[in-house]
């Protein structure tokens, strides 16, 4: 399997009764045994998060009807969503069950600098806004995916059509559902553990699949794998199938709103626990002094640690650098695909005209990196102090949920975290459905049924993959395994997707290549064997577990890159057909498309690249000054954060000055076009 994402922790001290003094002078209210005794439920907690369920199914049961006249609205509800639903949908289906545990764990092991492992995704995710969002709106499709057959001609695009359909839909779907489901299992067993015990048919059946299934399925991690596989999959599944996307997107509305109380509240009690932020603070600066390593506070890594330095609370320099200078462009993540994809443009496809998809994306950006994170690193900033010493760091958010927050709020944060479970898993499961679905079944087996049939058959497809994910997560290894092997199998093919819209050369052999090669360089530099026939070592590289991932990832990216850019020129272009076709429906900047835009001299040459570009840099600026400035005031500098406060004020006026004169042009053009 993969190797972690995070570096062994440096010290192991033991929880609760056992739990030695410590060094620290620690805030005498904080103590860190569950002062609340073991986690159980009341009535009242039932009935919280019984109510969350009915809402999320009755959610699902009005959308019903809506979504079953055809596949448009099964899978882009008509195309007729306002931005602010069709953002928040996304900010929600990125927040997940594994989320805050994954932000603990990079904080605890690399302070608040380990957050550049998806705060780097900024850049793609602006790039999105201003120079595809636009371009993905006006192609009319229904998937990404079928992107292949539009923009590219015979066999090798109805195979790279077919074959992503099956890869990004059914395989990496399951591996993101899978590492997802890993977290909840974490979720469920603290804080339904001892409520499980009580439940003689969930022993029953823990032992009748044990005995088909081996242990996996037995102790308190057995019972939540259980009642995740057997009841919240299959939940979210029912009212997936139910309602469409127009289903998924209000209930991700719902859900949104649900989990963001519930972990600003979890922010609160935590910081509390610590004794209050100055007192957190004061203390992490008296541990790092007693412990050495960098400041868990900084927002950079310490340069001065040397390049590949990886002591603690270290984001070593290497691996930034990889974040920042190439991940952004280079690699394919869900929900940061470099050029869109995906989910994200499944929502820009059901936005109701270009102008709502491009600020929809924008929203999206704005409340991911600026809006979401800062409860989550609080939380773990409050966690290195309340529990020094973890050897499983990711554990420490629900250690805090269990042993500070009050009994009474116990129902909420479960269904929190349930929200926060079901928008992903509903989102994975509508997207995937719409590939196996539109781009394989109904373009290579049934091509000519009615629209009931394929609504139908999206129904039983969804069902599949809730069986598929429940298989996947009860063998992953971790929630950090998926998230590494997603990065790293992406590696490379970045540049592709985004050139493929400026650049006429790129055929689909230019995909196809950089897929298979980002698979095969991935494979080779994990197979063990390998390395040791080769360099007689386990691992191709030395170092920490980060910096081996850093250089993996860079070998992986060089290679793809060398690869793809090789076969573009030494196989054929696409027909001028194809090209032209796809030049007069999306009308991309004349830039690339020079040779082709002289075939096609009605349709009037777009020259917003420029523009599009000085308004990425602009919103790379506005978001990530402020995220840091809102950080700085919360962690008591105050002057610094009002300057970048202001500073994304002034970016944000800016930016919108040049979509409202940028906006008229493009309008201009399209009617040109049209008449």
């Amino acid at each position: 399997m993969p190797r972690d994402v995070f570096p062994p922790a440096k010290r192991i001290v033991p929880h609760c009764k056992d739990f030695p003094r410590s060094r620290f002078t620690l805030h005498p209210t904080k103590n860190v045994c569950n002062k609340f005794g073991p986690m159980t439920f009341t009535l009242l907690d039932w009935s919280a998060i019984i109510g969350y369920l009915a809402i999320t199914l009755l959610l699902g049961l009005y959308f019903r009807r809506s979504a079953g006249k055809n596949t448009e609205d099964y899978f882009v509800s008509g195309r007729n969503v306002s931005w602010w639903l069709a953002g928040t949908s996304m900010v929600a289906t990125t927040f997940a069950a594994d989320t805050p545990l994954l932000v603990a764990g990079l904080v605890y092991t690399q302070g608040i600098a380990g957050n550049w492992i998806w705060w780097a995704f900024l850049p793609s995710g602006m790039m999105t806004v201003f120079l595809f969002a636009r371009l993905w709106r006006r192609s009319g499709l229904m998937t990404d995916v079928q992107f292949a057959e539009m923009r590219y001609s015979g066999g090798p695009a109805a195979f790279l059509r077919g074959f992503r359909a099956i890869y990004l839909g059914l395989l990496m779907n399951c591996l993101i559902l899978g590492w997802v489901t890993k977290a909840m299992i974490n979720i469920v067993g603290t804080t339904l553990g001892p409520t499980m015990q009580t439940w003689s048919f969930l022993a029953g059946f823990s032992h009748f699949l044990t005995q088909i299934f081996g242990p996996v399925f037995s102790g308190t991690d057995g019972y939540a794998l259980i009642v995740c596989i057997f009841f919240l999959i299959p939940f979210t599944g029912i009212y997936v199938s139910l309602g469409g996307l127009s289903g998924v997107l209000w209930t991700d509305l719902f859900q949104f709103v649900l989990k963001m109380g519930i972990v600003i509240a979890i922010a609160y009690y935590a910081v509390k626990a610590a004794g209050g932020m100055g007192h957190m603070i004061s203390q992490i600066d008296a541990m790092r002094a007693t412990n050495g390593g960098s400041d868990p506070l900084a927002f950079l890594p310490d340069f001065s640690q040397g390049f590949a330095s990886d002591t603690l609370w270290t984001l070593p320099v290497i691996t930034f650098a990889v974040y920042l200078g190439v991940q952004w462009w280079a690699f394919w993540y869900p929900g940061s695909e470099p050029g869109g994809g995906g989910y994200v443009a499944q929502r820009i496809f059901s936005a109701r005209d270009e102008r709502q998809g491009l600020f929809s994306v924008l929203w999206f950006n704005i409340a991911h990196y600026a809006l979401r994170p800062w409860p989550w690193i609080l939380t773990a900033l409050a966690a290195i102090v309340l529990y020094p010493g973890l050897s499983h760091p990711e554990t420490s958010y629900m250690m805090i949920v269990n042993d500070h927050v009050p009994h009474a709020l116990r129902g909420i944060i479960m269904a929190g975290f349930l929200a926060a479970f079901m928008s992903t898993i509903a989102t994975q499961l509508n997207w995937g459905t719409s590939y196996i679905v539109e781009d394989f079944y109904r373009r290579f087996f049934v091509r000519h049924a009615s629209e009931r049939h394929y609504v139908h058959i999206s129904q039983l497809v969804t069902i599949f993959l809730v069986i598929a994910t429940g298989y996947v997560s009860a063998q992953l290894a971790s929630i950090r395994s998926g998230w590494q092997v997603v990065l790293q199998v992406g590696a490379g093919t970045g540049s592709v997707y985004m050139l493929r819209w400026y650049w006429w050369r790129i055929n689909a052999w230019s995909e196809i290549s950089a897929m298979i090669t980002a698979l095969a360089a991935t494979l080779a530099l994990h197979w063990e064997g390998l390395a040791n026939a080769l360099v007689h070592r386990p691992t191709f590289f030395t170092g920490s577990d980060t910096v081996i991932f850093a250089k993996d990832i860079l070998t992986t990216t060089l290679l793809t890159t060398l690869v793809w850019v090789a076969v573009t020129f030494l196989t054929a272009r696409e027909p001028d057909s194809i090209l032209v076709s796809f030049y007069r429906k999306v009308m991309p900047d004349v830039t690339g498309w020079k040779p082709i835009a002289a075939q096609a001299p009605e349709i009037p040459q777009t020259h917003d690249l420029a523009r599009n570009l000085w308004c990425w840099i602009l919103g790379v600026v506005m978001v990530y000054s402020a995220l840091f400035g809102v950080g700085k005031i919360l962690l008591h500098h105050l002057p610094l954060g009002l300057v970048l406060v202001a500073l994304s004020a002034i970016c944000a006026w800016r930016m919108h000055h040049e979509l409202t004169m940028g906006q008229g042009s493009a309008a201009s053009l399209r009617g040109t076009a049209k008449v």
